[in-house]
């Protein structure tokens, strides 16, 4: 296997952290950078979009896959009965200790920062009460003294916002600590950030990855095969020659997915790339993200159709996460 050098990912354009710090916040600047007339509305959930995920958008099209990702419409505006604040009820998951999250037996869920590189209007936490539950550094190590004394724990789960928001020194602080658990064996990390900005890979992130001792897996968040460019390839690349797995999960959205063309392109793309099809979510019904949906059956039907046209280990699995449930509800898929 030829060795990816880290060049291109970490120097294109600009750091990860400019791209943070400029990335677009506004209707107007959007619609003025994409060359595409669009409504300005009133948001509950702003608008944020870095400049590498919105250089893959079809400049002038308003129904461009990527774009309506992330783009306000007046649909969230609009109060849907059973689409919830807290679909998954999260708040009555939250332990004692602020931050951690209990939700099965042998893994435990550290929402590590309310901060994400991208607004994803879907997204299940979008009215997340993060102030409340963003963990301090006392809270830290209580996290750390609950881990080590529930030996039925034996993986973590960095979450958010999104883990890799935070710093690498941040990050390689908490990795060390959980890493000198006995009992915990995997580090799981799910993140948007490698896809909508690959810059986000850079040496130190993966010195960090190269030093821990348990098993490292990211789970990405792609849902178009139109995400993955050259960059993101070469930042995939990166982190599974530092001995990361990589997996993926997906959200079956509405006029973004929901054909078996397009779910086909991107498991195809996303093993050429060297990432493993993982899950594939209906949608968590949150408020806000009501136009998105797509049904069980159709979710099922599209299931049987890729099935047919790719080998079991580039189907993902249809899910659902029921609350208070001990595991995800598979649906279909291997």
């Amino acid at each position: 296997m030829t060795m990816i050098t880290l060049s291109d990912v970490g120097s294109h354009d600009q750091s990860w952290q400019w791209h943070l710090q400029h990335a677009i916040k506004s209707i107007p600047a959007l619609a003025s950078h994409l060359s595409v007339p669009l409504d300005d509305i009133d948001q509950n959930f702003p608008l944020l979009a870095p400049l590498p995920y919105l250089d893959r958008i079809m400049s002038g099209d308003a129904f461009d896959p990527l774009l309506l990702q992330i783009l306000p419409r007046s649909q969230e505006n609009e109060s849907v009965p059973h689409y919830l604040k807290d679909p998954l009820q999260e708040g009555n998951l939250i332990t004692r200790t602020r931050g951690l999250i209990q939700k099965y037996n042998s893994r435990a869920l550290v929402i590590t920062t309310g901060a994400c590189a991208i607004n994803c209007r879907y997204c299940f936490r979008r009215h997340f009460p993060y102030g409340e539950n963003n963990p301090s550094s006392t809270d830290w190590t209580e996290i750390y003294r609950h881990l080590a004394s529930d030996g039925a724990i034996s993986e973590v789960i960095l979450s958010g916002g999104d883990p890799l928001i935070l710093s690498d020194r941040q990050l390689s602080g908490i990795i060390t600590k959980i890493d000198s658990i006995e009992t915990i064996d995997t580090i799981r990390l799910h993140t948007r950030l490698p896809v909508v900005i690959p810059q986000r890979i850079c040496l130190e992130l993966i010195d960090w990855v190269r030093r821990c001792q348990k098993k490292v897996v990211f789970v990405l968040h792609t849902n178009h095969a139109n995400e993955i460019d050259d960059h993101v390839v070469d930042a995939i690349g990166a982190l599974r020659d530092a001995g990361a797995t990589l997996l993926n999960q997906s959200v079956l959205l509405r006029d973004v997915n929901n054909s078996a063309e397009v779910l086909i392109n991107l498991s195809r793309k996303l093993f050429n790339a060297g990432v493993l099809p993982y899950y594939l979510h209906l949608l968590d019904p949150v408020a806000g993200a009501q136009h998105f949906d797509v049904s069980e059956a159709e979710g099922i039907n599209l299931i049987r159709q890729i099935s047919g046209q790719l080998p079991g280990y580039l189907v993902p699995k249809l899910a659902r996460e029921i609350p208070g449930a001990n595991a995800k509800q598979v649906i279909a898929g291997q």
